[in-house]
């Protein structure tokens, strides 16, 4: 008997390789992502221990020859239970001393590789009338500092693009749900990547693991919770901050990035 189909990108480590162990227990999964090796370790564990079929697809999303190949895997699964947008990185220093092809890398990633995997999914499960999308942004839709500015612009855009949907699938009377995940500092090779000191960059407190952020989501989905910020420091701080004026924002922020380029 077949499982429901989630399909995960970024999945061969923190945030995407927990959704797939989470996810292994009652779903077969499509795994993506840049590397390989990982994926296919990662598939044959689950598979062995949670008797899923588990699919792979080595990626680059932010290539259009591996986006075509992911947009066509999706739209070939039938039926399909749940997306997860969760490929991303970051990148440090002042944008315009960024690599310009590094950061239009991002936005492919973030808002392209989302817009037509979203496209493709959704089109499958509005017919179907079940299913859900998690695309996971950041608590930096919410609140930035300087040196991320393509990070944050995109996972906005993320945040702004999913309440867009959450608004025409209730239009539509869809059973449909979609959800932007919004994690704050978070235990997985992100930082590693970025050769960043996590002591430097917030309080060991601030820091969450890749489990709860999960488990946190999973459980808003399936209230239907539209926004999900794991930890309830970071929900303090979101709920906060959208309630200040913004040149009190701007002043906070402004104060926060100052902070942070003394310690580096």
């Amino acid at each position: 008997m077949n499982r429901p189909m989630a399909v995960i990108t970024g999945a061969s480590s923190g945030i995407g390789e927990v959704f797939a162990r989470r996810l292994a227990a009652d779903h077969d999964l499509l795994l993506i992502a840049r590397r390989k090796e990982k994926l296919e370790d990662l598939a044959a564990e689950l598979a062995a221990k949670a008797g899923c079929a588990v699919s792979v697809l080595a990626a680059d999303l932010s290539n259009e020859e591996g986006l075509a190949e992911a947009v066509r895997r999706v739209a070939s699964l039938d039926p399909l239970a749940l997306l997860v947008n969760n490929a991303g990185f970051g990148s440090r220093g002042a944008f315009w001393e960024a690599d310009r092809y590094e950061q239009e890398q991002m936005h492919r990633l973030h808002v392209l590789a989302t817009v037509r995997l979203t496209h493709a999914a959704l089109g499958k499960m509005v017919r179907q009338n079940a299913g859900g999308v998690i695309n996971v942004a950041s608590v930096s839709a919410f609140v930035r500092v300087a040196g991320n500015a393509s990070y944050a612009a995109t996972k906005s855009w993320m945040t702004a693009f999913t309440e867009g949907l959450y608004l025409e699938l209730k239009s539509a009377r869809s059973a449909v749900k979609v959800q932007a995940l919004c994690p704050g500092y978070t235990y997985s090779e992100f930082h590693d990547r970025l050769q960043l000191d996590r002591k430097r960059i917030a309080p060991l407190s601030f820091w969450t693991s890749a489990e709860l952020v999960v488990d946190e989501s999973l459980q808003g989905l399936r209230k239907g919770k539209l926004f999900v910020v794991p930890g309830w420091r970071y929900r303090a701080i979101v709920a906060l901050i959208s309630k200040l004026p913004v040149s009190v924002r701007l002043a906070i922020e402004s104060a926060v990035s100052k902070a942070r380029a003394g310690e580096k």
